[in-house]
């Protein structure tokens, strides 16, 4: 018999009920007890949907409140000092290491937070130290789970992740020189500790996922594996499921050896479906395929013709006893169900399946090929209508865009001037200060604005009374940037829902759900467009705010736009064609887009891209040099439609340029801002030994926490940088849009941020 199985289910539930919750103990107005018991109802409801379905394997512990990795540093004790001294609650100092805390006499910023590989999900990098330890909490987590899962009379099999990947996936903490993976020896026995524990819980089997074998690994991280595994595959502890996802593992075969005690191996049969054959052959005589042919990442539908096909290759080779049929990766990354879609249109709703169908998909593929294809025919004919229904499509097949993309010529990739000429021009036009000051784009979105949006969207008010309010909100943003004094002003984006969103509504080719709700990090959700066929702009979708803040104030407006690789990063993208294919097509109608805006007196103009690094394949080689050469022509053809005294800006979020700073630069922006409040600034070494010749704006402070951080602390960031960088090429501005702040936070960071920038300004005019 093929057994099904999920490698794990999203979080939030069906309404984003854990965000909700969260969000109200944040605010004093939910208590502790009454939080865990919210999130002990969302499991069980989780569980049970996966259950009903008729999943043979059903993950436990891969909820979080926060986030999976932070569960895992509070699990085994890896907590910094300033964290555990402060003496928290263990529920607020799990939260104080997500968000920060600034409460009560406790001032402590968040942990670093980065990219779940090449997904959207920001996961807490472990932080260790130089005398780090590792104890088990006297009340594991995953025990705990999967003890609640059992008396509901579910049998579950625990989700951890791998301790090699844990350590590898950290870093030394700031002053500390520890090299992670060294720990590793300090680290397994915790974890052996663990697996004793849930075994004498009843768990049979538990799920380990090591994603980072997808990756290129040094040497010493592919030898900590032995130690690590003859130690976790010891007699007496549950039976291990390795997992990796979101690539091929053919690469680090190496590692196999060291992996011959665990009882299977799963593998990501969507992303690198050519693999299959090559790790058959690496599989010990009795271990397991867990087969990964339900995408855990995206929205469409499984083409269970190809599903099957591919399961039973796997059958053919190994017996129907050592094959699972799985999603690719944990189900984390979908939303929770269709059924909540009301409003879809019908054609394109049929092509889709969230995470509730996705369970429901790994049962029939499981049924088809352990009791033949008449045992679910009515579902795989209406499988088969659904492939054949997308693929002829008008929404797919359109000419006009098909014929423009056709016309692209290199010329078109181009700025008129290289880039002294452009500054110059810039300056003349600009008049802008050393040290010029902004923001990142968006301000605080209030109760207010999303109670009007809201109002409009369900026709309460009407479009007039909609616009006049938003004019009335783009007035006050703008006011108090002047108050503050700010160099280059932005118009707030009060009217836009989400960066991606608001883009996607007004392009043909986009398709929008009512709660399609995808965790980001946190309890920050977002709900990813999806793109249908393909795109164009049939009008502006920015110019009129814009052009009416520009209107409003002598100082420079910086227009604000979204670019084409986050566009489409950010959104479930088409699985049916090629992803440079849909960049062009967002690239050109953003080029529309920037030359309307040039037209209407916007002369700065931000294209941000902070998803360019998240697209990077994971491994180094001519895949990744492919990938950079078309989403940075794709850029380019957003950008070079301006005159020379146009400035154009871009946005990076979470990056770590080192793999790809060529690209960074071939961009030929005039201004990149980049996230950097949280890393070390000894990141920003790449631009100076480089002599990147462009203008820079690092953040001086981190937007995802409420904390304010001090002048002087800016100040002393400022320092920082400019041991990398020159002072006429440095811009300050906070880390990232300010969206999901409030206003008094906002002003009194803000207020701090140009007070810094000043200072610095007199200083190098003296």
């Amino acid at each position: 018999m093929v057994q099904s199985s999920v490698l794990g289910f999203p979080r939030m539930g069906a309404n984003r009920d854990l965000k909700k919750a969260n969000e109200a103990y944040w605010a004093d107005k939910l208590s502790r007890d009454e939080l865990v018991k919210e999130a002990k109802r969302l499991r069980l409801a989780h569980w049970q949907i996966q259950k009903d379905a008729g999943v043979d394997v059903i993950p436990s512990n891969d909820f979080a409140f926060y986030d999976h990795l932070l569960d895992h540093i509070q699990l085994f004790n890896a907590i910094p000092e300033r964290y555990s001294s402060a003496k928290l609650d263990t529920l607020d100092e799990y939260f104080a290491m997500g968000r920060g805390h600034q409460k009560d006499g406790v001032d402590v910023p968040s942990l670093e937070m980065v990219k779940w590989f090449d997904s959207n999900y920001h996961y807490v990098k472990p932080t260790l130290q130089d005398n780090q330890t590792f104890t088990l909490s006297s009340d594991p987590k995953p025990v705990r789970e999967f003890l609640e899962a059992k008396e509901a009379g579910i049998t579950t099999r625990p989700v951890l992740v791998g301790p090699v990947s844990f350590l590898h996936l950290g870093k030394a903490d700031r002053g500390q020189s520890v090299d992670p993976i060294s720990l590793i020896s300090k680290l397994v026995p915790v974890y052996v500790e663990l697996l004793k524990k849930l075994k004498e819980a009843g768990a049979e089997t538990v799920q380990i996922d090591e994603p980072i074998l997808v990756q290129d690994l040094p040497q010493k991280v592919k030898d900590a594996f032995k130690p690590a595994y003859e130690a976790l595959t010891a007699s007496g502890l549950p039976k291990l499921v390795l997992a990796t996802y979101f690539g091929d593992v053919v690469h680090n075969f190496e590692v196999f050896p060291a992996l011959q005690g665990v009882y299977g191996i799963h593998v990501d049969l969507v992303r690198n479906p050519e693999q299959l054959e090559a790790v058959v052959g690496k599989l010990g005589s009795n271990q397991i395929l867990s087969a990964g042919v339900v995408d855990g990442r995206n929205i469409w539908k499984t083409n269970f013709k190809r599903a099957i096909e591919t399961v039973e290759s796997a059958i053919q080779k190994l017996g129907k006893d050592r094959v699972i049929v799985a999603t690719s990766s944990s189900l984390l990354h979908t939303p929770h169900s269709l059924e909540a879609e009301k409003k879809l249109d019908a054609e394109v709703k049929d092509w889709f399946s969230f995470a509730v169908q996705k369970v429901s998909e790994v049962t029939v593929i499981a049924k088809a090929v352990t009791e033949g294809p008449a045992s679910v025919r009515e579902a795989l004919e209406a499988n088969a209508k659904s492939m054949e229904s997308r693929a002829t499509s008008k929404r797919t097949n359109n000419k006009d865009v098909k014929d423009r993309q056709a016309g692209v010529k290199p010329a078109d990739l181009e700025r008129k001037s290289p880039f002294p000429e452009r500054l110059a021009a810039q300056k003349t036009h600009l008049k802008l200060p050393i040290f010029p000051t902004t923001t990142i784009g968006s301000f605080p979105q209030t109760k207010e604005i999303r109670i009007q949006r809201n109002k409009f969207t369900k026709g309460e008010i009407t479009a007039e009374e909609y616009e006049r309010f938003i004019e009335k909100e783009i007035e006050e943003v703008v006011r108090i940037q002047e108050e503050l004094d700010l160099d280059v002003l932005v118009h707030g984006e009060p009217e836009r829902n989400d960066m991606v969103q608001y883009f996607g509504e007004r392009l043909d080719g986009y398709s929008f759900t009512t709660n399609g709700w995808v965790q980001s990090y946190g309890s920050r959700c977002v709900r990813p467009p999806i793109v249908v066929g393909d795109i164009s702009r049939p009008a502006a979708m920015t110019v009129k705010e814009s052009k009416y803040a520009a209107s409003i104030s002598k100082k420079p407006m910086k227009g604000m736009l979204t670019g084409p690789i986050t566009c489409l990063r950010w959104s479930f993208p088409r699985d049916d064609v090629h992803q440079s294919v849909q960049a062009q097509q967002l690239a050109l109608a953003i080029r529309d887009e920037v030359v309307d805006l040039e037209a209407a007196g916007v002369f700065v103009i931000q294209i941000d891209e902070p998803a360019l690094r998240e697209g990077l394949p994971l491994r180094a080689g001519e895949e990744r040099e492919k990938y950079l050469s078309w989403a940075v022509d794709s850029f380019k053809l957003s950008a070079a439609g301006v005159e020379d005294s146009t400035q154009i800006h871009s946005h990076f979020c979470y990056s770590e340029f080192q793999d790809f700073f060529h690209a960074i630069a071939a961009l030929d922006a005039d201004v990149l801002s980049i996230e950097n409040s949280k890393s070390d600034a000894k990141l920003l070494k790449v631009f100076e030994e480089k002599e990147y010749p462009r203008h820079i704006g690092p953040g001086v402070y981190d937007i995802h926490s409420p904390r304010v951080p001090s002048e002087q602390e800016m100040k002393d960031r400022i320092g920082e940088m400019l041991q990398w960088l020159k002072p006429e090429q440095l811009w300050i501005n906070p880390d990232c849009g300010l969206k999901t702040r409030q206003w008094k936070e906002t002003k009194a960071a803000l207020t701090n941020m140009v007070n810094s920038a000043k200072a610095y300004r007199e200083k190098h005019s003296a």
